[in-house]
């Protein structure tokens, strides 16, 4: 097996006399999708917010490549390579996707101009449409406003930002919520597209019937513990739905 790019050792979270996380553990490799699922309250949220810089934990340890990393913010997850998209997409609507893609990793114009910050719009524009081809991403218009999109062309732009700067891994949470079918599949393509580059995907769904159809492996939180790490290929349902509730499910593999 692969060394781990991403890991969480014993890591736990506690707010007051409440634990969410009892020494959780969790690992991602490259070029693979990782579906995290668990029951409401199984302590999901916690981790992937720990894992991503949002939130510290109270103890346990988290490593990249083998080595211990500190968190103590978004920037320093991703500073090493881990990149988020949220339910709510942190798009802004007013603007296109180009302008999205670099919200806040603006191009400077070079020489005085840059200095004086104006933005080169022309590079950034390019690098959006290789990035576009790259990732097969399908936008009706790429000048138009995000708020113009589809649910699923905001999913896809949301996605692809996050392939563009991810060097090691990128946690998708409920990324088709709410989508249609033809929408759901063009987006979980995408994330098959993003894998197939390297990139490591973890997929939070409650959707399991999805998390079988796209993810090599499952990770099972329950009670803030991670149960079972089952490989999709000849799992179904039902033994997910007995690990997420405590049933009786097939021997674990890593």
């Amino acid at each position: 097996m692969t060394e781990l790019l991403l890991e969480a050792r014993g890591v736990v979270r506690t707010f007051g006399h409440v634990q969410a996380l009892r020494g959780a553990d969790f690992g991602v490799r490259a070029g693979e999708i990782v579906g995290l699922i668990g029951d409401n309250g199984a302590g999901k949220s916690t981790l992937v917010k720990i894992l991503s810089g949002a939130d510290r934990p109270t103890a346990g340890e988290i490593l990249v490549e083998g080595t211990p990393r500190e968190f103590a913010s978004p920037q320093d997850a991703r500073d090493a390579g881990v990149e988020t998209v949220y339910q709510d997409l942190a798009l802004a609507p007013d603007l296109d996707p180009a302008a999205n893609l670099f919200l806040g990793r603006e191009i400077l114009r070079p020489g005085l101009l840059g200095r004086l910050g104006f933005l080169d719009h022309r590079a950034m524009a390019q690098r959006t449409a290789d990035e576009v081809v790259r990732l097969n991403v399908q936008l009706k218009d790429a000048g138009a406003a995000v708020a113009e999109l589809s649910g699923g062309q905001r999913q896809s732009v949301a996605v692809a930002r996050a392939a563009m700067w991810a060097q090691k891994v990128i946690f998708l949470d409920e990324p088709t919520a709410a989508l249609g079918v033809v929408q759901t599949q063009g987006v979980l393509d995408l994330v098959r597209r993003v894998r197939d580059s390297g990139i490591a995907v973890v997929l939070i769904s409650h959707n399991m019937q999805q998390v079988l159809e796209v993810c090599d492996r499952v990770e099972v939180l329950r009670l803030g513990e991670r149960v079972a790490q089952l490989p999709t290929a000849g799992t179904t349902v039902e033994d997910l739905v007995a690990a997420t509730t405590g049933g009786v499910v097939k021997e674990q593999t890593r």
